[in-house]
């Protein structure tokens, strides 16, 4: 079933106006607009770290196979240590991990047992050695009630049993995943395919590296910024390079960009006074709607699908100020690309941390300013901003460790009230 159009979404939408739009309200409309990619492939495990599971890993064994030991010690008959003084236990076998005991530890007898053998038959319990009083080649001596029932002994199917979930659909898989689903001897994994993101800067001012810097004009940053964050998410990436203002530039780009990608990117060109050709453009391939968001730094974007010979792909038109495209980026696409990608609902936790200093703000908007987080003497949680915070200052971005979110009707802040922080390394 295809995707609702954005115009669809938003006819659903009470009070809804393009020229003073809330984060939440621009949020919910592209979460429900985007879908999961369907395309499936199997990759080797070693190579699908970072990937996204598409359909859930059940255990083909129990983990462990056998109940087994938990410590190095010996494996007793619990009932043998109910007596009131010393128990003396006759050793009749030792047992590494991968060797199986052969016959049943009967009454009075115990085993030699190392970290993960698998436990012997007619033994419940590891007494670890430390807690043993005297040892001979035949023998050995043990406390009274050493230990309990079951002590020190791992269950078979305790960590995974047969037959269920190990890690389900739309994880995004991280180091320990693989080694679990090696565990349980699975040598292939179904994936979702990587998302195909084309991205371009637009601006006569912008030069790309190793040009010239004429008067006026300035280092496209925001590219390279664009292209960490998809990296970081594991896109398959198009970079188009930087696109100047005309019309028919525009045009062939998107084009191009929509026919090769699932999503396209865009920095610059959707402020007010600028999209006017952006507009007819865009009205042209698709629907996309032009926003007003309340929030700061990043006010403009524009979002929606455009479609050429066939092909469509989602499109975001980021603001051109490269701490604004950042947090634009963040979030907004972020979340829309991971839920193309499949990945489960990925809720960044958001900390509370005493501000160091005042914060200024208005009711009707929310900020985002850049922070650094640390702690008191006393260990508690604080946070100072990163000093001037206009959209244009990258430096605030890169000393940052955190994002300070001041919701649309939080007001000025004083110091030592409590803000929410995000942290930038759940995020990059």
């Amino acid at each position: 079933m295809p995707s609702p159009s954005v115009s669809e979404i938003i006819s659903c939408l009470s009070g809804y106006d393009p020229d003073a739009l809330t984060v939440e309200q621009a949020q919910q409309i592209v979460r429900q607009c985007v879908a999961p990619v369907d395309s499936v492939e199997r990759l080797a495990l070693r190579t699908a770290l970072g990937r996204v599971l598409a359909e859930d890993i059940i255990s083909p064994i129990n983990v462990p196979a056998q109940d087994n030991s938990a410590m190095d010690g010996y494996a007793v008959r619990a009932v043998d240590l109910l007596g009131e003084g010393p128990v003396d236990l006759r050793v009749v076998g030792h047992t590494h991990a991968g060797m199986v005991h052969e016959s049943a530890v009967k009454a009075g007898e115990c085993v030699r047992i190392m970290t993960g053998a698998p436990m012997p038959e007619g033994c419940d319990t590891v007494v670890p050695q430390e807690f043993v009083l005297t040892v001979t080649e035949t023998t050995v001596t043990m406390p009274a009630a050493v230990a309990k029932v079951g002590d020190n002994r791992r269950l078979q199917g305790e960590d995974l049993r047969e037959g269920t979930p190990a890690l389900l659909k739309g994880r995004i898989l991280r180091p320990a995943d693989l080694g679990l689903i090696a565990s349980l001897g699975i040598a292939e994994v179904p994936v979702r395919r990587r998302l195909r993101v084309a991205f371009f800067s637009t601006g006569n001012e912008l030069r790309s590296l190793g040009e010239p810097l004429d008067p006026g004009c300035v280092y496209d940053s925001n590219r390279y910024t664009l292209y960490g964050m998809l990296q970081r998410l594991g896109c398959d990436i198009l970079d188009m390079g930087v696109v100047r203002d005309d019309e028919a530039a525009l045009e062939a780009a998107l084009r191009s960009a929509c026919e090769n990608a699932d999503v396209v990117v865009t920095s610059g060109g959707v402020s007010v006074g600028e999209a006017d050709y952006t507009k007819q453009v865009m009205a042209r391939l698709g629907d996309v709607k032009f926003w007003k968001i309340a929030m700061r730094p990043g006010r403009p974007m524009a979002f929606g699908r455009i479609a050429s010979n066939g092909k469509a792909a989602w499109l975001f038109g980021l603001p051109g100020n490269p701490v604004a495209v950042m947090v634009t980026f963040y979030f907004f696409a972020r979340v829309a690309l991971l839920r193309m990608m499949g990945a489960q609902s990925d809720q960044l936790p958001v900390l509370r941390a005493a501000s160091q200093s005042d914060i200024r703000k208005k009711p009707g908007r929310t900020e985002y300013q850049r922070g650094i987080l640390s702690q008191d003497s006393s260990g508690v949680p604080q946070v100072r901003i990163t000093g001037a915070q206009g959209s244009g200052i990258l430096r605030s971005m890169s000393e940052a460790n955190c994002i300070v979110i001041l919701s649309h009707q939080q007001d000025s802040v004083k110091a030592g009230d409590a803000v929410d922080v995000l942290a930038l390394e759940g995020l990059i």
